[in-house]
């Protein structure tokens, strides 16, 4: 009998929709589109289908398979779980790592799930709107009442040239560049309906300022984020089958139709503009699945389509070794996990890949993968412009981030789920004890975050260490778990106990050997083109500007030549000399390196300077700050899982395993 939790999952549909819920999120209709717009389309799709089947589905199988073999045994906590597969006293504190991620995703993610339902709100109360009737009203009445009527990204739209005037600049322009610039938007419809709703979102989450979107006037954002705070520890409250269970049972059939009601009108919009026919529906899926060749020749690709497996299927979360706990001995985890894959990647390919890429494309073209730069550009910004195109946008915008909404909740209840339980199992709390324990501790991240919003510096850092880097190790050490301490042999005979279909042999043989090269390959790939710096030419110039760069000056005629060779230099810059004789640092307004020139024996060599990771964390104290915040995270549950093993031993717990 299991001395370990006595819940289990209420039936094998619950289970699957739980687990599949907890990877469809954010991810799948956010992340995955902008990844693959921004590494090629079709030329994403091919790296990603072979990650799934080397690294996603059968890691799945790994966790799944000593979940379960740990939970009969009394163990649902990640740092039990490693011990009763390695039976060696540093076991559990990897399992800490397991307790870590989804516990400090959790901080940032509620934070954009809030985001999600804000925009729900502001798309039912018309503030997504861009009303132009009301617009011209109030420009001709030209009053600060008639302006205040209008919602509030036509609030925004209405503001060029004189607001965007001063933003530009802030940038770094002139005087009279800014207000030639801010006139040229003025003058452009579909400029003024980007910095609109660009300005929106950077309003709403406080990208501008820190701490600003902690502040009453974001009076919608804040109820939000208190509602879905909320909402995500009331369900964990009533635990695993009556909440989690529960409520996946609901929230994945309304996230489908929703989602296929959106799929349905996007695929039916044709080509809007016969003025424009390249951007159509079929030229967006076009973009989306035909494969460009030199893609795929680019490592970034590969590293890219890999971590969205990573990410989509929540494979190194710490989540599903937690869910799988939870299974009873005879129930079936080959078909189980597999469905559960299956699931999430009709979520992702087949609505979240078939909505966002084609509809930004109908209505931007190839301007819509500038947005893939930045996920929360493609999905906050493009998408709503392509709403207040699109006919009915307004509902058919609150269908979508309401979906979003949805999505997000399915991920992040489940991420709380494993520090509960290691609460309850590591130091015997009910559950209403250890929700409020880790409600305060996770408030205090999302505070942490939700202050430091300037530029989303915080929060990014978070999802670089946490969200990627983490992952990968975590999983390296799961695959590692499995197929050198569990054994295979004994991991294929525990996988097929209750099972309904026969998974072959040589998965097995992968997840011991070729799984581990594939992940370190991958790993230190990434390290390799994220972590350092790069120097890029970009073209060569007359030595005669030597002079003006010894004074300190960047002379009009390199502005010139950057112009001609897509360089774009520094409206205000600032001139140092650099490391080495015949050198100079090209500086902006914030004192970010932006290029390198060179004196060479043919001229001066101009480089574009691309500053990696660790440049970029040096500079910046915030970053150094969220990272310092994670390592206090770490500490503070390293402690706990060594105060829950020595507890553990006390109670015998541990022999009961060899007996």
């Amino acid at each position: 009998m299991s001395i370990g939790s006595k819940e289990r999952w209420g039936s094998r549909i619950g289970v699957i929709l739980a687990v599949a819920g907890s990877a469809v999120g954010l991810g799948n209709f956010l992340r995955f589109p902008g990844n693959a717009a921004q590494n090629g389309g079709g030329a994403f799709m091919l790296p990603y289908f072979i990650s799934l089947l080397v690294l996603g589905i059968p890691l799945c199988w790994a966790e799944w398979t000593m979940g379960r073999y740990a939970g009969t045994r009394g163990f649902n906590s990640a740092p039990g779980i490693f011990t009763v597969i390695w039976r060696r006293p540093f076991a559990k504190y990897l399992g800490g790592m397991a307790l870590l991620i989804p516990l400090v995703i959790y901080m940032y993610y509620v934070l954009i799930e809030a985001w999600c339902f804000g925009y729900a709100l502001h798309y039912l109360t018309g503030d997504m709107q861009i009303d132009k009737p009301a617009i011209a009203a109030a420009e001709q009445a030209g009053t600060d009442e008639a302006a205040a009527k209008l919602g509030r990204v036509s609030r925004f739209y209405l503001l060029a040239p004189e607001f965007q005037e001063e933003d530009l600049i802030k940038q770094g322009k002139s005087r009279e560049e800014a207000r030639a610039a801010a006139q040229k938007l003025r003058d452009s419809e579909s400029d003024r309906r980007a910095f609109a709703f660009s300005k929106f979102f950077s309003r709403l989450v406080g990208s501008e300022e820190q701490g600003v979107s902690m502040q009453g006037a974001n009076g919608i954002l804040l109820i939000s984020l208190v509602g879905v705070f909320l909402g995500n520890f009331i369900l964990i409250y009533r635990g695993v089958t009556k909440g989690i269970e529960a409520f996946c049972r609901i929230a994945m059939p309304l996230m489908a139709v929703l989602a296929v009601i959106v799929l349905v009108r996007v695929l039916t919009l044709g080509t809007p503009d016969p003025s424009k026919p390249d951007q159509s529906v079929m030229s967006g899926l076009g973009f989306m699945w035909n494969p460009d060749p030199n893609e795929l020749l680019d490592p970034k690709t590969w590293l890219a389509a890999s971590g969205q497996i990573f990410f989509s299927l929540s494979v190194g979360f710490g989540i599903i070794i937690n869910y799988a706990s939870y299974l009873r001995e005879n129930d079936d985890l080959a078909l189980s996990g597999l469905t559960s894959c299956s699931v999430n990647e009709f979520f992702e390919v087949c609505l979240g890949g078939l909505i966002t890429i084609p509809a930004a494309f109908v209505f931007l073209g190839l301007a819509a993968k500038g947005y893939a730069d930045s996920t929360f550009a493609l999905g906050f910004v493009a998408l709503p412009n392509v709403f207040a195109m699109m006919p009915a946008g307004q509902f058919f915008g609150f269908l979508w981030f309401f979906m979003l909404f949805v999505a997000a909740i399915t991920s992040s209840v489940s991420m709380l789920q494993p520090v509960i339980a290691f609460l309850e199992e590591g130091f015997g709390l009910k559950r209403h004890a250890s929700a409020a324990v880790l409600g305060l501790i996770s408030a205090l991240g999302v505070a942490f975050v939700m202050y430091f919003s300037k530029n989303l510096v915080a929060l990014d850092t978070f999802d670089f260490w946490v969200g990627s880097v983490l992952i990968f190790v975590l999983a390296m050490i799961q695959a590692i778990m499995y197929g050198w301490v569990f054994g295979i042999d004994r991991g294929n005979a525990e996988l097929h106990r209750g099972a309904h279909i026969r998974i072959p042999w040589f998965v097995q043989l992968m997840i011991k050997y070729v799984v581990p090269v594939y992940l370190a390959a991958i790993f230190l790939g990434f390290c390799f083109l994220s972590l350092p710096s790069k120097n890029t030419f970009k073209f060569k110039s007359n030595a005669d500007h030597a002079a003006s760069l010894a004074a300190g000056q960047l002379p009009d005629g390199l502005y010139d030549e950057g112009a001609a060779n897509n360089t774009e230099l520094p409206s205000i810059a600032r001139i140092e000399a650099g490391s080495r004789e015949g050198e100079w640092e090209v500086r902006d307004k914030d004192n970010a390196l932006t290029h390198l020139i060179r004196r060479q024996t043919d001229g001066l060599h101009v480089y574009k300077h691309e500053a990696g990771y660790v440049e970029k964390v040096a500079n910046s104290p915030v970053a150094i700050g969220s990272i310092l915040f994670i390592g206090a995270i770490l500490a503070f549950l390293m402690l706990m899982v060594r105060i829950a093993g020595q507890r553990w031993e006390r109670e015998g717990r541990l022999d009961k395993l060899d007996s």
